[in-house]
């Protein structure tokens, strides 16, 4: 029989993980965080975890304080006995370092893989991966949800008309068009791509449109929103080619920088994102709507606890 869940939240997002402990119907883990003069941490386990099934909610979004305070959990789980050991990592940090796109660069997405594995987690769970095949990286069993059901939820209950011929989603740019078709087929609307060239870090120009916006609502699906620059780019891109309106999805809303004064002086009337970056204490626009998504992770983990297949969450 599978044993007990405790579920352990890291600093990272603790609002996140209570909202999961609460849709589980179980309190989280009592765990004792000390900080020292100099920096360094220190992370307890004050309750017995000895034989149960752990799951550890902690993103490893910068600062990097937090990737290291997810391994000190994995680290500290399994000496004290788990049973099994699971890091569900709601954004997966420098997953945009995945290859070497340039000469002397590290792929860092793979190391930070390589160090949970170390660490001794059984298992990962993330959410909308930069690139699907980061899975590759890990050398224990790899569970990638999609935050897709929760905006088709969101954008069925928005006062927003959807239909194939008013509607477009519009990827920003050629390797999200796979996800972007994905909600499309779901919304059942129309596809269009932006072409656009980056021209260094957190910098893209926009090429061309590919597809009909002409008179239609777009919608822009995207994983990240980090400086809003891409994001706002093709938001104005698509109102040059003829949308009537821009609206925008997003996994992870980093809103790094100006983001904020971007998103208030663009044309997108709305930007929704998830809860997977804890954005609390914030000021954030207006057009910001954040969507929870402890229901999603909260599922996982049950599913996982029972040895029970996940495979109907990406319905």
């Amino acid at each position: 029989m599978p044993g007990p869940i405790k579920v352990i939240s890291g600093r990272a997002n603790l609002p996140l993980a209570q909202r999961i402990a609460d849709y589980l119907g179980i309190e989280l883990t009592h765990t004792e965080f000390t900080d020292f003069l100099d920096g360094e941490f220190r992370v307890q386990v004050t309750e017995n975890i000895r034989g149960t099934n752990v799951f550890i909610i902690q993103a490893t979004n910068p600062p990097a304080d937090n990737i290291l305070e997810l391994l000190m959990m994995i680290e500290t789980a399994k000496r004290a006995s788990a049973e099994t050991v699971t890091a569900v990592i709601p954004y997966y940090g420098y997953g945009r370092q995945d290859r070497k796109d340039r000469p002397r660069v590290g792929i860092t997405a793979k190391l930070v893989a390589n160090l949970i594995s170390t660490a001794g987690a059984d298992r990962v769970v993330m959410l909308d991966l930069h690139a699907p095949q980061l899975q590759a990286y890990f050398d224990i069993p790899s569970d990638h949800l999609f935050a897709n059901p929760v905006f088709l939820n969101a954008f069925k209950t928005m006062q927003v008309n959807i239909d194939s011929s008013t509607t477009v989603m519009l990827s920003p740019d050629i390797g999200g068009v796979k996800m972007v078709r994905s909600f499309a087929s779901k919304l059942e609307c129309g596809l269009a791509i932006i072409d656009k060239r980056r021209t260094d870090v957190n910098k893209s120009e926009v090429v061309n449109v590919i597809g009909d916006v002409q008179g239609k609502v777009a919608i822009i699906r995207d994983d990240i929103c980090d400086t809003a620059g891409t994001l706002t780019e093709a938001a104005r891109a698509a109102i040059d080619h003829g949308a009537a309106e821009v609206y925008a999805c997003c996994t992870h809303g980093l809103l790094s920088g100006n983001a904020m004064d971007r998103l208030d002086n663009s044309p997108i009337k709305k930007l929704i994102i998830t809860d997977s970056v804890d954005l609390s204490g914030r000021k954030l626009s207006p057009k910001i709507k954040i969507l929870y998504t402890a229901q999603l992770f909260g599922e996982a983990i049950r599913r996982i606890s029972n040895r029970e297949s996940i495979s109907i969450l990406f319905d």
